[in-house]
């Protein structure tokens, strides 16, 4: 047996595990302010909605799905991100009535099969959002908003942001640019990687987003959308970027912002750091989708949303020196002098825990000097100790383990006086 976890994953442990559910609660708390409900899909869906939604000709779908068949043959993928599950649950389930709106959020784990490294994992976490029925240019805002405020909620510092915002047309004028786009990536192929040479005929727009310096270089000069969008998507282009003028959020428009999945169109947006991700330095992004339903054979629905990654973003909170709040593991801990009141003992930690009072016990037959070690480690406010002359008197001491301080209760007083002592 192989006892390790496989390549590209990782156990969650409780010190991590605390984090993700602190980010998912903050999260919570912020999107339903902004009248997101909760969703949740399946970790597999069939194959087709991938590869449809998220585009043939993707590095996701040519090269990092972990696709399987199941016994009845039929091609099936865990979930390499959130929208195209989100937007199949939401014409399966007719989420979006005409004329409607939904807005939903999601976390969870998502797969996809490249190459370990800092913040990109096999298996890793994202939370994300879809607006679906919105097509109005303040949607984008405030779906960028919201994304900008998590960020700023987790007490990452703005000057060490950058909020990069673009617009890859619609069906009026991206045809016609992703040709110009090809013929330059043709003109220029001798200077090109070989992958990069292949988008030609695959998915021009990606060239941009090549990590090699010489290609980078070359595409640096590559005709740009902006110069070519249609008067309505530069209209609504304009339009988002008033929007984050009202508001206040910093924004940095560029150019060769493209995202990596076919399904956007108009408004896109990515989140960066300057720091504590080296050239992975993207924590979170999205963009609008407007043809996505329509792929799918359902009716032409507006829609956009964000993602971030849990890894990323963890990594960014750490280079700026926030601190993921650790709540104690136990507000009280439960003493015993000795082994007679071990009964008496179980039942008072039993009824501080039904009370609300985080509460924790020796199981290991520890000395008193021990248990109050323990409870020190485990961050406890106060200690109740229990002996067999406190069991005589019908009452218990309480220390408060910052002041040292000690009083006897009564038995019938003690949790009145834990929840006073912890506040």
């Amino acid at each position: 047996m192989n006892a390790r976890a496989p390549k590209g994953t990782a156990d969650m442990l409780p010190a991590t595990a605390r984090a993700w559910e602190y980010l998912t609660r903050t999260a919570q708390d912020l999107f339903a302010r902004y009248g997101y409900e909760p969703i949740y899909t399946p970790l597999f869906e069939h194959t087709d909605v991938f590869a449809r939604g998220i585009g043939e000709a993707t590095d996701i779908v040519s090269k990092e799905m972990y696709t399987f068949l199941d016994r009845a043959d039929r091609s099936l993928t865990l979930r390499p991100e959130g929208t195209a599950s989100v937007v199949r649950a939401a014409l399966e389930h007719t989420l979006v009535p005409q004329g409607s709106v939904a807005k939903v959020y999601y976390a969870g784990p998502m797969f996809r099969y490249e190459r370990p490294q800092k913040g990109r994992m096999r298996q890793f976490w994202q939370i994300g959002v879809e607006c679906l029925g919105a097509d109005g240019p303040s949607a984008d805002a405030e779906v960028i908003a919201l994304l900008w405020r998590y960020y700023e909620g987790l007490g990452i510092p703005a000057e060490n942001m950058r909020m990069l915002v673009n617009s890859m047309g619609d069906e009026a004028c991206r045809p016609a640019y992703r040709a110009h786009v090809a013929e330059y990536i043709r003109s220029r192929g001798a200077e090109l990687c070989e992958e990069c040479n292949r988008r030609a005929d695959t998915n021009p727009l990606r060239a941009f987003d090549c990590k090699k310096p010489a290609c980078a270089e070359v595409m640096a000069t590559a005709p740009l959308l902006r110069d070519e969008l249609c008067d309505e998507c530069s209209a609504h282009y304009a339009t988002v970027r008033e929007h984050l003028d009202l508001l206040g959020i910093s924004y940095v428009e560029e150019p060769r912002l493209v995202r990596g999945l076919d399904y956007y169109t108009r408004t896109v947006f990515e989140v960066q750091v300057e720091v504590g991700l080296g050239s992975q330095n993207a924590i979170g992004g999205g963009g609008r989708y407007d043809r996505l339903m329509e792929e799918y054979g359902g009716p032409a629905t507006p829609g956009l949303g964000f993602a971030l990654g849990f890894e990323r973003t963890l990594l960014a909170m750490e280079a700026a020196g926030v601190e993921v709040p650790a709540p104690p593991v136990a507000e009280v801990y439960v003493a015993r002098v000795d082994d007679s009141v071990a009964a008496e003992v179980f039942a008072l930690a039993s009824t501080l825990r039904d009370g609300g009072v985080a509460t924790e016990m020796d199981h290991q037959g520890r000395s008193l000097k021990a248990q109050f070690k323990q409870a020190g480690r485990l961050g406890a406010r106060a200690v109740v100790v229990v002996g067999p002359d406190e069991m005589a008197a019908g009452e218990v001491t309480l220390r408060h383990m910052e002041t040292k301080e000690e009083t006897r209760v009564g038995m019938s007083e003690l949790l009145g006086a834990v929840h006073t002592l912890i506040g």
